[in-house]
């Protein structure tokens, strides 16, 4: 896709997401070296949330700081607050206008934390961290820390978040019930949009 926009002379910017545990393996760096090296449009986007499945992070990696992986390709980074809305929109904004404007790529290292289990094998606080661990991480829960700004800064009250709140899972559960409800496609859709078609459709 960012060569796509690179090729095609657009100002698209690819953003890539993945975990911190995407890291350890070639097609990481391949993917970084040739970003570099064809300086295209695009922003790598690791979620590190210290754990991949159930290892540590410190116990899969001789780097702990992800970020500086992308000194190898001269490639800029930034470690990110990922609990922070504003701060995550600013690094966000800052990589996306780099891509447009130098068309280069950016690796932002996006710290945050997973409070659920990786899998329904996994429990909420499993055998590798511990329930206390988990319960001091939630009080930095973005939504919570944002709302909480917008009710200190005077942008929203208590009644006007819960409201908010409510409308949200509400919103949540229909699309939810939509799609459980919702009949399955018919075979031939699996190649709907796969291929462009000869009227450049």
């Amino acid at each position: 896709m960012a060569f796509a926009a690179k090729y095609r002379n657009t100002d698209q910017v690819s953003v890539c997401y993945f975990g911190e545990a995407a890291v350890n393996n070639g097609a990481f760096h391949e993917a970084l070296n040739m970003a570099a090296l064809w300086k295209l449009p695009a922003v790598y986007l690791c979620e590190n949330n210290r754990y991949g499945m159930g290892t540590a992070l410190e116990r899969a990696s001789a780097l702990y700081d992800i970020s500086e992986r992308a000194c190898s390709y001269d490639m800029a980074n930034e470690v990110v607050d990922g609990q922070d809305v504003l701060i995550m929109y600013s690094a966000m904004e800052r990589a996306v206008q780099r891509a447009r404007n130098e068309k280069l790529p950016t690796l932002l290292e996006v710290r945050t934390y997973r409070f659920m289990g990786h899998s329904m094998s996994d429990p909420i606080h499993g055998h590798y961290r511990t329930r206390e661990e988990v319960e001091d991480q939630r009080k930095r829960d973005p939504i919570s820390v944002w709302s909480q700004r917008l009710i200190t800064d005077g942008m929203m009250d208590e009644a006007s978040v819960r409201a908010m709140e409510k409308s949200v899972v509400e919103e949540v559960e229909d699309a939810y019930q939509f799609a459980d409800q919702a009949p399955d496609p018919e075979p031939g859709e699996l190649y709907t949009n796969v291929y462009a078609e000869e009227d450049g459709a």
